[in-house]
Order: structure tokens, then sequence, then C-alpha cells
């Protein structure tokens, strides 16, 4: 239980500074509050599609992965923020990536964000 919750907060930690660096990665609100819950509902959809989807897109993948030596995985990253976008909207939730190479660039930082934060913070149950 402990480590969904420190991926869950990697991810929400991830993810804003995405949308603090980016300005076509939108999370909007009426209050801090609302904001603060949206980004915190916006990492657990990110965690479920990583967990669900993406390992699926890889195995898929897995002869790109081998010719592009592994740099398929930003394009795979990307897709993942955009299914996440999509998911978002289609849950009311008011998060918004606009176009493929805002999301490519925004699948790097969350990668490089959440690696980070899985170090720093503890895991073990």
């Amino acid at each position: 239980m402990k480590n969904f919750v420190v991926k869950t907060i990697a991810n929400a930690a991830a993810l804003l500074i995405a949308i603090w660096l980016l300005q076509d990665i939108t999370l909007t609100g009426d209050s801090t509050g609302r904001k603060a819950w949206t980004l915190v509902l916006v990492a657990l959809l990110f965690g479920l599609v990583n967990f669900l989807v993406k390992p699926v897109v890889k195995l898929l993948t897995l002869p790109l992965f081998i010719l592009t030596l592994g740099l398929i995985t930003l394009v795979i990253n990307a897709l993942m923020l955009l299914l996440t976008s999509w998911l978002a909207d289609q849950f009311d939730l008011n998060f918004h990536v606009e176009g493929f190479w805002t999301a490519v660039l925004g699948g790097l930082i969350i990668s490089v964000v959440s690696w980070a934060m899985n170090v720093a913070l503890p895991d073990k149950d």
C-alpha cells in the first residue's frame, strides 16, 4: 500500500513539474484545492494507464524498440500522456495536453522527475 502511495506522489510531482514547465499542458480549476484534487486524480489515472496499457504497447512495439535502440520509449511515453489527457477529458477532469510534440517533451520531463522522485522517496512495504 505504501508503494502505491509513493508512486502516486511521484506521478503527481512529475505531472506538476511538466504542467509548470510547458504551457501546452494545462490543469485548470476554480481553486487551489480543486486543482490539487484534480492533480491527484490525474496522477492516479496516469499510473493506471502506465500499469495496464503501457506493457501491452511495449510488447507490441518490441521490434521497434530493438530497431531504435529504445528511443521508441519516448513515443510510447508521449502516447501514454495523450491517452491520460483523453481519459481525463472523458472523466471531466480539467487536464489537457495540446499536441504530440508537447506530449513527447512532457513525457520526457515526467520520466526524469518520476525517476528522481522514486529514488528519493522510500518504497519499502
